[in-house]
């Protein structure tokens, strides 16, 4: 598979490389792109240079696909979005992203999930994909929702967060909840 390159109707989806390292970092080091992290602020550009790399390498590896979000009309950064591949026996994916605040609320990150689900069904062929969010992350849930993913469970305390110990929810979309929404 050569490097995929997704488009939606606003956003295109790259995969990251080492010329994104200054608007990743920018990007991790807003406070409110990290309340529901637990990868935490970077202290400096070569922590998230470490980032960075690891994303690649993984992408090489074929086992995580970290894709930069740009904007189809002036080629702004808008974040990031991610499908990491789990055992390949179970055949599940997981996602995750961070949007730039002023971003927020205008439709980009269900846009961009919508992109990644279609990716790992129909591109890779996972069987099911999975999602975790802060209990608290109002908007994070109102995407995986959005985007046709059922809530399964509540983790207690199991998110490190620098406000304490947070509950997860988990979602997830099995392929043929996928295959079955309306396009």
């Amino acid at each position: 598979m050569k490097n995929p390159i997704l488009v939606t109707n606003r956003v295109q989806l790259k995969i990251v490389s080492l010329s994104d390292l200054s608007k990743t970092h920018e990007l991790l080091l807003i406070p409110e792109v990290d309340q529901y992290n637990a990868l935490g602020i970077p202290t400096n550009t070569e922590v998230t240079s470490v980032y960075l790399d690891e994303w690649i390498d993984s992408y090489q590896m074929r086992k995580e696909f970290v894709f930069s979000l740009n904007s189809l009309v002036d080629d702004s950064f808008i974040g990031l979005i991610s499908l990491k591949i789990g055992n390949p026996k179970y055949s599940i994916g997981s996602i995750w992203y961070k949007l730039h605040p002023d971003f927020w609320g205008k439709g980009y990150a269900t846009e961009a999930a919508k992109a990644i689900l279609k990716f790992g069904f129909k591109e890779v062929g996972l069987h099911r994909i999975e999602a975790g969010c802060a209990i608290d992350n109002i908007g994070s849930i109102r995407v995986l929702e959005k985007v046709g993913m059922i809530r399964e469970g509540h983790k207690r305390k199991v998110l490190p967060l620098k406000t304490g110990w947070s509950d997860n929810y988990e979602f997830a979309m099995l392929e043929e909840d996928w295959f079955s929404l309306p396009k």
